[in-house]
């Protein structure tokens, strides 16, 4: 099918409304705390690469490219240097990137200075390693930054692509971001420079912790049922919130992407086995026993998983460890937000009232606020468990340090006796010297009383501590400096 210039050029000046001195339509005034690292890549790139902003579907990459059009509008640069075109538009993934080129340049002719291509979901677009390999190499005063909702636009070509591009992760978003962008009013949230300086705490700067954890938690029980998804953050109802996040996954990225781009055919099986995955929630990857209960063979289980891993909608958490008991041990599996597992199976708010399934989401969201905080550093992520199953939710390495954090979200006061896994591993470990104990009630802040050898185990409530890694990652700080200090 032959798209006529006209058809494209009509399409292309829709997306860029500034070419005609018109402002960009339904911007947010927050932005995310990616953006800070965005708009350095553009205006002041330390090399010379295209930039990739990676992640799940809905979780606000064109809105910070479009953010940062305003941006450098802002600065002045001219308006007939940007381009944005998104090829999750049939003309546009029709037609094809060079086509799009060739448009914009008849119609806005080049000015003084860098030219800046907003590429939106790229995934679609053929060939794009070879492209951008092509363009970084030979068009130094391109600037390209593009957007992608799926890992085979990083894998393909990856040779091609070494050195090419910077890869910017957008997680959902933090409890932190949710508030703001919610407008939430609270009373003023004590700020802290890292975990550590918590203790000792005076006894009135405990006071004012535990009040502030108080006021947070009715928040963040509200931020793990309706997610870390700009769009429904801000729908009324969590019913309806829920409905519209069930739609975009199993709709758009199971029946649309996996289709599109993986040439998946059997996407009933693809559905079952996400629901198993949400049931599942933090649960093995034990491909015989999901091949088993679902009927589905095991080399199809393991490609499932791969493409949900892909489309960054699960993250996989490998055993701690090297070498062999490594590979001897089997992945869990978490999903990319706590909130998804409730909306496709239509829990509603009765999560809630389940300690287990809350305790779960919890366990969730705190993964995926420690998996964003540490994303541009060189951490390792793994979970331990004994041979008599005793367990460590997640233990991060960075620079030989290893912490490692357990999720305790019980109504009782957290003891030595709730945490054997925690206590077992640190002294198994002798470079473990301190470990992070998430609980539920706000009182329950301080240390671990009486802790084994010479350990400390600092208990922090959940709300408070995804609170303060959020507000940390939104301003670029590193919370958990302890582990580069330990």
């Amino acid at each position: 099918m032959k798209i006529t210039k006209e058809e494209l050029i009509s399409i292309i000046a829709q997306f860029n409304p500034w070419w005609k001195n018109e402002k960009i339509p339904d911007l947010p005034p927050w932005h995310r705390g990616a953006f800070r690292e965005l708009m350095r890549w553009i205006e002041s790139p330390p090399v010379q690469r295209a930039v990739l902003l990676s992640g799940p579907r809905q979780v606000g990459k064109t809105t910070l490219l479009l953010q940062a059009v305003q941006k450098l509008l802002d600065s002045g640069s001219p308006a007939a240097n940007i381009l944005y075109a998104t090829f999750d538009h049939p003309i546009c993934k029709l037609a094809g990137l060079d086509a799009v080129l060739e448009a914009w340049r008849e119609l806005e002719p080049r000015k003084d200075g860098p030219e800046y291509l907003f590429l939106d979901e790229a995934q679609f677009i053929k060939d794009i390693g070879t492209w951008i390999k092509h363009h970084v190499d030979f068009f130094k005063t391109q600037r390209i930054i593009f957007t992608g909702s799926a890992t085979p636009l990083i894998h393909a070509n990856q040779e091609s692509g070494v050195g090419r591009w910077h890869n910017i992760g957008i997680a959902t978003l933090s409890f932190y971001e949710y508030l703001q962008i919610k407008r939430v009013k609270l009373p003023q949230i004590p700020s802290i420079s890292s975990i550590e300086s918590l203790f000792p705490l005076t006894p009135g700067d405990r006071l004012k912790m535990v009040a502030a954890a108080t006021a947070l938690i009715g928040h963040f029980h509200e931020y793990l049922i309706r997610g870390g998804f700009p769009q429904t953050v801000l729908v009324d109802s969590i019913t309806q919130s829920q409905r519209l996040l069930r739609e975009d996954i199993i709709d758009k990225v199971l029946k649309r992407d996996m289709t599109a781009l993986f040439g998946v055919r059997r996407i009933m099986e693809l559905e079952q086995m996400f629901i198993f995955l949400c049931m599942h929630d933090g649960g093995m990857q034990d491909t015989q026993t999901i091949s088993k209960d679902l009927g589905i063979a095991k080399q199809t289980v393991q490609s499932f998983v791969d493409l949900f891993e892909a489309t960054h909608l699960i993250y996989r958490l490998p055993p701690f460890g090297y070498g062999k008991e490594v590979l001897r041990g089997k992945n869990k599996i978490y999903l990319c937000d706590p909130a998804i597992a409730p909306a496709v199976l239509i829990k509603g708010k009765t999560i809630l009232e389940n300690p287990h399934a809350l305790s779960q989401c919890v366990e969730t969201a705190m993964i995926g606020h420690l998996l964003s905080h540490f994303r541009t550093s060189q951490a390792r992520f793994s979970y331990w468990r004994s041979p008599r199953n005793k367990e460590v939710d997640l233990v991060v390495e960075v620079d030989g340090i290893v912490v490692p954090f357990e999720v305790k979200y019980q109504a009782q006061t957290v003891q030595k006796r709730d945490v054997p896994g925690l206590i077992e591993l640190a002294g198994k470990k002798p470079a473990i010297v301190r470990g992070y104990v998430i609980t539920k009630s706000p009182s329950d802040l301080g240390l671990l009383e009486d802790p084994p050898g010479n350990k400390i185990y600092i208990k922090v409530p959940a709300s408070l501590f995804c609170y303060w890694l959020g507000e940390s990652e939104f301003h670029q700080k590193n919370l958990l400096v302890d582990l580069e200090k330990a």
